[in-house]
C-alpha cells in the first residue's frame, strides 16, 4: 500500500502541522514511526517519518526526496466562468487530476454568479490540495479569485471555447509557451467577449459538434492537452 500523502508548507529537515492536519494523521490510524509522504504543492516531494504525533500537532522528519508525478511541457491555467453549486468544485477537482497548473476564476457577462465567497474559495482550494493527493501529484494548482474578461492577462498561448468555432487545439497546440484555456458560462460567453479576447491575441477553437455543458467544456479541452502532452 503506498504511503499516505501529506501536504506541507515547505520540505524541511523538520515540518510541523497543526491541529486540522493532526486529526487527518489520527482519522488515518498512522502513529508515531509510521512513514508518509510529503510534498509543498510546487513540484517538491519527498518521504518523511512521523515523529511526533499528538491531538494538536504532528511533527514528520524529513526523509529521501522523490521525483513527483511529471507535469505538463509547459505550465496550463485553466480560466473559468464562475458556475453555481457544486458545478465548480468538480472542475476544479479534473483540472487538477488532468494536470492545470492554476485556476483561474472568471466574471463574464452571462455567468452563472457575479461573485464568490471567501469561504467558497478557500474550499475550492482545499480540493485542489485533497485533488492532488489522491492524484499523487507534487504540484497543487492555485485557485485564483475571480477577475473580468477585461482583467483577465496570460503568458503564451491563450484558446478560447467556442462554439462554432473552426480551429482545433490540437492543430494549434505546440508547446512552446505557456498555455491558458477558457470556457464560459452555461449561457456561453458572448460575441463581443471572444472578439476581444481574440483582438488581444486569443486563438477561438472549437469543442467538438456537441454543445457541451458549462463544466464539461473544461474537462474536455483539458483531456485534450494531456493526451498531446504525454
Amino acid at each position: 500500500m503506498a504511503p499516505h500523502r501529506v501536504r506541507v508548507d515547505a520540505l524541511a529537515p523538520e515540518m510541523s502541522l497543526g491541529p486540522r492536519e493532526a486529526r487527518h494523521l489520527h482519522v488515518l490510524r498512522l502513529r508515531e514511526g509510521d512513514e508518509v509522504r510529503v510534498f509543498d504543492g510546487r513540484g517538491e516531494e519527498a518521504g518523511a517519518t512521523v515523529a511526533l504525533l499528538d491531538d494538536l500537532r504532528a511533527v514528520l522528519t524529513l526523509g529521501e526526496r522523490l521525483t513527483g508525478a511529471a507535469e505538463m511541457p509547459q505550465p496550463v491555467t485553466l480560466a473559468v466562468a464562475l458556475l453555481k453549486g457544486d458545478k465548480l468544485a468538480d472542475v476544479v477537482r479534473a483540472a487538477t487530476e488532468l494536470g492545470a497548473a492554476q485556476i483561474q476564476l472568471l466574471v463574464t457577462r452571462h455567468a452563472d454568479a457575479r461573485e464568490i465567497g471567501v469561504q467558497k474559495l478557500q474550499r475550492l482550494r482545499r480540493i485542489a490540495e485533497e485533488a492532488s493527493k489522491q492524484s499523487r501529484r507534487a504540484v497543487t494548482p492555485e485557485v485564483l479569485a475571480p477577475v473580468s474578461l477585461t482583467g483577465l492577462t496570460w503568458g503564451g498561448h491563450l484558446f478560447v471555447a467556442q462554439p462554432g468555432s473552426t480551429g482545433r487545439l490540437t492543430d494549434r497546440l505546440t508547446w512552446d509557451a505557456p498555455v491558458t484555456i477558457l470556457t464560459g458560462p452555461e449561457g456561453g460567453l458572448a460575441d463581443a467577449e471572444v472578439a476581444e479576447l481574440v483582438g488581444r491575441g486569443a486563438v477561438a477553437v472549437t469543442l467538438g459538434p456537441r454543445i457541451l455543458r458549462a463544466e464539461t467544456a473544461p474537462v474536455a479541452l483539458l483531456g485534450a492537452i494531456v493526451a498531446t502532452g504525454v
